[in-house]
């Protein structure tokens, strides 16, 4: 049996204030706010095991540190006007916690059930924090803490500084010891970075590159689409969701990066381009990528969501693997400085773009959301067959369908697992069906094995 209650965390003299947005609110409070019910597919989730379990009083007492911490976890957005938008860091509060108390052998799945409890509800950005906690109680102690947070607190790459600042805390830190030791960039300090003349400058010059690339890309990259009838004859029709898990790429990946002297990253996202301009009919490429925004100490220490879209447009992809990785290199360093603006603006110049026939085709997206400080191998031995045996352990699956998505056509994030590279993919079956999608996924993975074999498998 399953017993629910209500606590309460409690929070006082915290850093408080209010000032503008920063781009990175406004960017994803812009998305959530016009989902409505749908929002909650933004919300990112926790179900966290608590090896040994601990008293609530605890688990509570560092999460009100992490608070603490953070001001991104207890600040609310308001719009201000047509086009403003305010964040309002609350120095003192409540925090609702809900609690399951269950049987330990019960704490697997009630840890997930409350999770999705806790998640699958928007938030009101405007009165409540962006932050929810669940604790799942096991004979007194906690056996599941369950975190839920709006993108608008935090992205995937604060979602693993939020998780190691909590496991710090846990083993005795402070938040006081532990910004004096890393300092992390709070939102009210990047608002005010951003709308000072150097933050202005940087925008107008992101938005400038922008729409450069935009009127020299590619009307449109699928010049064939596999199957126009599902444009016309189904507006409703789902998208489907392919998972590749490859360890051989995991290792292979490796190899090439070092030997051609360029990121992993840039060898993933070259080997993207060069299938997509192979499959398409379009031998120019243009991906919009996801950039974590943090290139400075502070800012890579910041859980608070910075992540926006680079534009990404390489030419002549197609023609040669090894250039296309070479060239992907200085392209994306020169996008990556781009990747920080106003996008309520930005959306404004490209619509007007769009409008006039002059925007390429910026439908396909690229998110590479590996940690760089957690590779395939940080907890599992790397394997010793050769890449040849490896390619044989590749799996291909496909986990689930989502509704059509605005402006996507294809949309690839890359995920680290044990032992292992994943290239998950969603794509509209209306230019690339399944048997499309396994063939890009395939064909990245059959580009960086057969370079890393063609240069000595190590």
């Amino acid at each position: 049996m399953t017993t629910v209650e209500k606590r309460t965390m409690k929070l006082d003299s915290a850093r408080a204030g209010t000032g503008p947005a920063t781009w990175g609110q406004r960017a994803i409070w812009g998305v959530v706010t016009r989902l409505g019910d749908d929002a909650p597919r933004y919300n990112l989730r926790l179900d966290l095991p608590l090896t040994p379990p601990r008293p609530a009083s605890r688990v509570l007492a560092d999460l009100t540190e992490l608070l603490r911490m953070h001001d991104s976890l207890r600040t609310r957005l308001l719009p201000v006007g047509e086009d403003g938008l305010e964040q309002v860091v609350d120095g003192a509060g409540e925090l609702p916690v809900e609690v399951r108390t269950c049987s330990a052998d019960k704490a697997p799945a009630v840890g997930p059930e409350l999770m999705e409890e806790l998640a699958g509800r928007p938030f009101d950005h405007a009165r409540e924090w962006p932050f929810r906690v669940g604790l799942v109680e096991c004979e007194g102690l906690v056996h599941r803490l369950v975190l839920a947070a709006s993108h608008t607190a935090m992205d995937l790459w604060g979602e693993g500084r939020m998780l190691r600042d909590l496991q710090l805390i846990s083993s005795g830190e402070s938040a006081e010891s532990l910004l004096r030791t890393r300092p992390a960039l709070q939102p009210l300090e990047a608002a005010q970075l951003q709308t000072s003349p150097v933050g202005r400058r940087r925008d107008e010059a992101a938005r400038r590159y922008w729409c450069e690339r935009l009127a020299a890309g590619p009307r449109r990259i699928f010049l064939d689409p596999a199957a126009p009838e599902l444009a016309v004859n189904a507006p409703d029709r789902l998208f489907p969701n392919a998972l590749l898990r490859s360890p051989a790429l995991a290792v292979a990946v490796e190899q090439v990066a070092a030997d051609l002297g360029v990121s992993d990253a840039a060898v993933l996202l070259g080997a993207a381009s060069h299938q997509l301009a192979r499959m398409s009919g379009s031998s120019d490429v243009l991906f919009q990528v996801v950039v974590s925004n943090r290139f400075q100490p502070a800012a890579a220490e910041s859980v608070s969501t910075m992540a926006q879209e680079a534009v990404f447009l390489l030419t002549d992809a197609d023609k040669d693997f090894e250039d296309a990785v070479r060239r992907t290199r200085s392209v994306a360093f020169t996008a990556f400085r781009h990747a920080g603006y106003d996008k309520w603006a930005l959306d404004r110049e490209v619509r007007r773009l769009v409008e006039r026939g002059e925007a390429a085709d910026h439908s396909c997206w690229w998110n590479d959301t590996r940690d760089p400080g957690v590779g395939p191998f940080a907890t599992v031995e790397r394997p010793a067959a050769a890449l040849g045996e490896l390619a044989g352990r590749t799996e291909l699956s496909w986990p689930v369908e989502f509704l059509p998505r605005a402006n996507v056509s294809v949309a690839v994030d890359v995920l680290t697992a044990p032992g292992a590279l994943e290239l998950c993919m969603t794509a509209d079956p209306a230019v690339l069906d399944r048997a499309g999608m396994e063939r890009f996924l395939r064909g990245v993975e059959q580009l960086v094995v057969a370079e890393a074999i063609a240069r000595g498998d190590r």
